[in-house]
């Protein structure tokens, strides 16, 4: 029999995002329901044993599983409902502007949710090898980092014995640490990038603490071995092109894949949400709300952040928006947002004027004196000075509403100013 539920706002995914977003919807007198394949909450936290979480979200420094913890029993406190270990396969906008969602599980079977408004927030999946195309064998002992760092924390087993792991992401750094605690040899991290991906802090604290050697612009050329990886072969990078005369051999039993994140969409294209190529993760206005409205985004599902504490704050923010949709605040005006130079994305990709808006940007530039300028229809209305530019590092600018004084075409570029005083 098909199982039937109700609810103001569905929010699909118990992470970080997730429960952030459905304890300020059941704060805000909405009922709300917390929506996730899982049979925890807690999303990827929970495997995330090493502390560094919470610092701004809570304001002390918490492990991974602690701060799921924390921001869960926020959600219960606050009046959210759960329906975990139910698997969204669906949703559905129907004409009077509400949606149907249909779920699968393993105890209820189906069950179709209506819901008056509902935010994405399923955070983010890894590339693999798939993506890569790396040739060679496809023996045992090649993991994405993060399945590896669930073998380890959850499972307590460990993926092998001695490691390789491609690209510098911030799980990677973090398991090139964990696998050398648990004993494992981790032979190299292999980046080609010439700067790494993840955070400078993971650099120093996972790497050179521990003399891991990093080979920056280098790329993965061949894996070797029939039944389990014996060896990967590695080159160094001209133009993004290999040396392959300049290949050397690594012997190793084990490979892990630290290549970037990707927003999880599955659910979103079928339903018509506009995508950011930039990003991966849907077009949204400066309340999250995507190009279907009364479907709003937040956290990893809409860009890739570098700390878990932005994840929350975002979606946070999303949901408050969803509180104003439901209570009829639809601003009927909007500008237009975009990257300039040395920018990969702004976020939100519209403005509402008169509003203090809160801009995110990934930079494609290491500086360590840069300035980012804001243009309203060509004038300059914005700036300021930040230091030590990364791309591992997400930016954040605060413009006030008095600034955005009307609809037209918001710009931001960013230039290096290593010569000039901020």
């Amino acid at each position: 029999m098909i199982q039937h539920r109700t609810c103001d706002v569905a929010v699909i995914g118990a992470g970080a995002a997730g429960l952030a977003a459905a304890a300020e919807c059941a704060r805000s007198g909405l009922a709300a329901l917390a929506i996730d394949r899982e049979e925890s909450a807690g999303g990827i936290l929970r495997q995330c044993i090493h502390n560094g979480f919470g610092l701004r979200y809570f304001k002390e420094e918490l492990t991974g599983p602690e701060y799921a913890h924390r921001v869960e029993l926020l959600a219960k406190e606050a009046g959210a409902e759960f329906a975990l270990g139910h698997t969204v396969s669906s949703i559905e906008r129907r004409e009077d502007g509400t949606f149907t969602l249909t779920t699968l599980s393993a105890a209820d079977g189906v069950t179709r949710i209506d819901a008056r408004a509902v935010i994405l927030a399923m955070g983010c999946r890894e590339r693999n090898r798939g993506n890569l195309a790396i040739p060679g064998t496809r023996p045992a002992g090649i993991f994405t980092a993060g399945s590896a760092q669930k073998l380890l924390n959850m499972e307590g087993m460990l993926p092998g014995h001695s490691a390789v792991i491609v690209g510098s992401g911030d799980i990677g750094l973090i398991m090139a640490r964990r696998l050398r605690w648990s004993g494992v040899e981790v032979k190299a991290v292999v980046e080609i990038m010439p700067t790494p991906s993840g955070l400078p802090r993971n650099v120093a604290q996972c790497l050179e603490d521990f003399h891991i050697p990093l080979y920056l612009e280098h790329s993965v050329v061949g894996i070797h071995g029939r039944e389990r990886v014996e060896s990967v072969d590695v080159a160094p990078l001209r133009d993004g092109v290999p040396l392959l005369e300049q290949q050397f051999r690594i012997d190793c039993d084990t490979l892990l894949f630290s290549v970037g994140l990707l927003p999880e969409n599955e659910l979103a294209v079928p339903l018509g949400v506009a995508i950011n190529p930039a990003t991966g993760g849907a077009i949204v206005d400066a309340d999250f709300q995507t190009s279907v409205p009364g479907v709003f985004a937040g956290g990893n599902v809409l860009h890739v952040h570098d700390l878990v504490d932005f994840v929350s704050l975002e979606a946070t923010a999303a949901a408050r928006a969803a509180v104003r949709y439901l209570a009829g605040d639809r601003p009927a005006e909007r500008g237009t947002v975009t990257a300039g130079a040395n920018l990969k994305y702004a976020i939100p990709n519209y403005f509402t004027p008169r509003r203090d808006t809160r801009f995110f940007f990934r930079p494609l530039l290491c500086c360590e004196e840069a300035e980012l300028e804001a243009t309203l229809d060509g004038e300059v209305i914005w700036k300021r000075c930040y230091r030590s530019i990364r791309p591992a590092e997400m930016m954040t600018a605060d413009i006030p509403g008095t600034l955005l004084s009307a609809p037209g075409a918001l710009r931001f570029r960013l230039t290096c100013k290593e010569e000039q005083s901020c």
